[in-house]
């Protein structure tokens, strides 16, 4: 770990779907983990998520000492409440449809149980002393408004309702409006959750503003386990060995007829030191010379990119993912003789002679760098770099290993283009360009729009750079940017860019690159003027020339230019020929995103 709050052999309880799966070997971000007190058993210490969305639903009720508060669904999320709500004081009614729950809930402490054969809303009217509930916890999960048509008959006025299980939420105004209600829907175990700032950056909010956050809540739960205030070991009915997992899950969904509470599963001790990240799917038996690692088998790279290498007759050797089950899924569906989980080793394979890198844009000047030092071509999808010092370290590994390089600008071999710069090929003067980009909104936390990402000008403005590169055939001289501010304060400034590029041909070309435009607007639109000749296209699907007067119209099924661009590559690299775009035109590339970057921050790059 590089993380200063864990040391190697720390027992540690973890939470956070996509990261505490179910598997022998994990890797968490640190606000999901947290230290493990040392008179706490694993086994207790595994209800810690269970336990912070039980905890954060007791905060949200706001209780106080004394309070009467009702809990409705005694399942192990309402048998876990009743335990905190009585280590804050409350009394406690507990109301399920399945009475087996109440014995339970009363060892727990719970002041009384009712079932559902009994007037609810008569007995804990009594229970209260006429009072009526100072909150109302729903733990329950089903798709009926009961529950929640319950919860504002047993909450006195101005009560407190908070829901943490799923349930129906169909329901009327008025009962609300006339007992003044306060409502609130529990969000998991606390601030920070669905936070990637929070959860995968590992930015903390400060206490003093947030107290309770979803690690905070996680530690105060194991806090309670060790001072004796909370049982959770008599909520164990089952412990399975993870080999045998599909017996817990059948006792789940019903198909084994057992009553089940809390089940465990169990995993050998094992020394993790040679981690095996690699698995091998069948026997791989090559009918090409190109034999292809994949790394990065995201969305984008099995919808645009995997489909059309099968289609170029590479042999397909080996696919990384950073989730085990995407790589293998991914290996399967496309016949992959290799899944890892391990890029590094791959790029390294001995089988392996060219890379195709579709990672997240922080990973590819690494991936590249690592691929041109194992002299082999690379493919990266776009940006090259997300810094002008990894850019000068790929610099430095082609010069160094006579590398070959490609990025994923598919646009210029998209048909649109190739016609268009075909209708302007016998020009003698500069061509006046306008590429305007309805790229839509993205919100601020998404991966893309972090800083170590690079944004959405060098992560994917770059794009249009490219294009004006290629309808010119020239290199960018002079570059000015400027952005608008906007009153959506979700929306950054730089979503919404004009970029002026002055190429070395004397052509002039604007790039509108916009996120706060309607999404009926189709996307992309690039007008050129040049010699009293125009041509725009919309789209990808629509081209029109104009010359001498008269109006040509060309018509396509809006393809942006894969296909092309990777059988491109693919002739390259089974020829040992240079790659379809120049390291020259790559690199400037980069460098002009890395100006409109500086521009826009006010400086001079």
């Amino acid at each position: 770990t590089d993380c200063d709050d864990f040391a190697l052999g720390d027992r540690v309880a973890c939470g956070g779907a996509g990261y505490a799966n179910h598997a022998e070997f994990i890797a968490i971000p640190k606000n999901l983990a947290c230290n493990i007190p040392e008179n706490v058993s694993f086994e207790d210490a595994s209800y810690t998520t269970l336990g912070s969305i039980a905890m954060q639903g007791v905060r949200q009720a706001n209780v106080r000492l004394g309070e009467n508060v009702a809990v409705i669904g005694l399942g192990l999320l309402g048998q876990i409440t009743v335990q905190l709500l009585k280590a804050s004081g409350c009394n406690v009614v507990g109301l399920d449809i399945d009475q087996s729950l109440f014995e339970q809930a009363k060892k727990y402490g719970c002041d009384a149980t009712y079932p559902s054969s009994t007037d609810f809303v008569k007995n804990v009217n009594a229970f209260t002393k006429g009072l009526g509930c100072d909150a109302v916890i729903i733990t329950a999960s089903t798709n009926s408004n009961e529950p929640m048509e319950l919860a504002i008959q047993l909450a006195r006025k101005k009560g407190r309702v908070v829901v943490v299980g799923a349930v129906g939420m169909n329901i009327q105004r008025s009962p609300f409006y006339q007992k003044e209600l306060e409502i609130t829907i529990s969000c998991s175990y606390g601030p920070g959750r669905y936070d990637a700032f929070y959860e995968e950056l590992g930015q903390d909010y400060p206490p003093a503003y947030v107290r309770w956050t979803e690690n905070r809540n996680m530690q105060s739960f194991l806090e309670l386990i060790a001072h004796g205030k909370m049982d959770v070991r008599s909520m164990t009915t089952h412990t399975f060995d993870i080999k045998n997992a599909v017996q817990a899950y059948e006792i789940i969904t019903g198909k084994t007829q057992q009553k089940f509470l809390g089940i465990l599963l169990k995993y050998p001790e094992i020394q993790y030191k040679n981690i095996k990240r690699t698995i091998e799917l069948k026997k791989f038996e090559p009918k090409s010379n190109v034999k292809i690692a994949f790394l990065g088998a995201g969305t984008f790279g099995q919808t645009y990119l995997i489909p059309n290498l099968q289609k170029s007759g590479v042999d397909l050797l080996a696919v990384t993912t950073a989730e085990p089950a995407t790589s293998q899924s991914a290996a399967k569906k496309f016949g992959f003789a290799l899944s890892s989980t391990d890029s590094l080793e791959m790029i390294n394979h001995k089988d392996v002679n060219a890379v195709f890198c579709a990672t997240r844009h922080d990973t590819h000047a690494k991936f590249v760098i690592e691929s041109i030092k194992a002299h082999k071509p690379v493919y990266v999808e776009k940006p090259l770099a997300v810094t002008f010092a990894e850019l000068e370290e790929i610099d430095k590994a082609i010069k160094e290993n006579d590398g070959r390089v490609m990025v994923g600008y598919n646009r210029r071999f998209s048909q649109p283009f190739v016609d268009m710069k075909k209708f302007f090929s016998e020009r003698k003067s500069p061509m006046s360009l306008l590429y305007r980009v309805n790229a839509g909104y993205i919100p601020k936390n998404h991966w893309t729009q972090l800083p170590e990402q690079g944004g959405r000008i060098i992560g994917e403005a770059c794009h249009f750079i490219d294009c004006m590169l290629f309808l010119t055939d020239s290199l960018p001289e002079n570059i000015h940017a400027v952005s608008i501010s906007t009153a959506d304060n979700d929306m950054k400034n730089r979503d919404n860019v004009v970029i002026t590029i002055k190429f070395s041909d004397g052509s002039v070309g604007t790039i509108q690159y916009l996120a706060n435009g309607d999404k009926a607007l189709p996307k992309e639109y690039c007008e050129v003027f040049c010699e009293s000749t125009s041509a725009v296209m919309n789209d990808f699907r629509k081209l029109d020339l104009y010359r001498n007067a008269k109006q040509t119209q060309k018509t396509y099924d809006g393809r942006k230019g894969h296909l092309e661009e990777i059988f491109a590559v693919v002739d390259a690299i089974k020829q040992g020929k240079e790659m379809p775009i120049s390291y020259e035109v790559l690199r400037a590339v980069s460098m002009a995103t890395f100006e409109v970057e500086e521009k826009l921050d006010g400086g001079k790059f």
